[in-house]
C-alpha cells in the first residue's frame, strides 16, 4: 500500500473513531468531509442548538508530536473561515457555533488514545 493510501486509510479510521466518540457524547453528525475551494471540514455535528465543526487529526505514532499539536493558530483560523463557509452554503443559522478538535493516536494494536478538545481558539 502506498504512503498516500496508508495516510488516507488512517485518516478515515480517525474520523470514524471521532464520530463514534462524539455521538456517544450526544452529538449528531450532520455532514462529513465537506469541501469547498478554501479546504475541507472533517465533521459537522449538532450539539443541542450549537453547530460544531470538528477537525480530526490522526497519527500512527507520537514520533512527530501528538495529533493535537498539529493544529496551529493559522489552522484554527482557517477552520473558523471554513465553518462560516459551511453555514453560508447550507443557509443555516444556529444559536451557537463551536470549533472542536479530536486527536487520535493509534499506537499498535491496542485501543487508540482519543482526546477531544472543545472550543479551540
Amino acid at each position: 500500500m502506498s504512503t498516500a493510501a496508508q495516510n488516507s486509510s488512517l485518516g478515515a479510521y480517525g474520523e470514524r473513531v471521532a464520530a463514534r466518540l462524539l455521538t456517544e457524547q450526544g452529538m449528531v453528525v450532520i455532514d462529513r468531509n465537506w469541501r469547498c475551494p478554501e479546504g475541507e471540514v472533517d465533521l459537522v455535528l449538532r450539539d443541542g442548538t450549537t453547530l460544531v465543526v470538528c477537525e480530526v487529526k490522526t497519527r500512527s505514532s507520537a514520533d512527530y508530536g501528538h495529533p493535537l499539536e498539529a493544529v496551529t493558530p493559522e489552522k484554527a483560523n482557517r477552520l473558523r473561515r471554513l465553518a462560516l463557509r459551511w453555514l453560508e452554503h447550507h443557509d443555516v443559522r444556529p444559536s451557537g457555533l463551536r470549533i472542536d478538535l479530536v486527536g487520535v493516536l493509534r499506537n499498535g494494536r491496542g485501543a487508540a488514545d482519543v482526546q477531544h478538545v472543545r472550543g479551540i481558539g
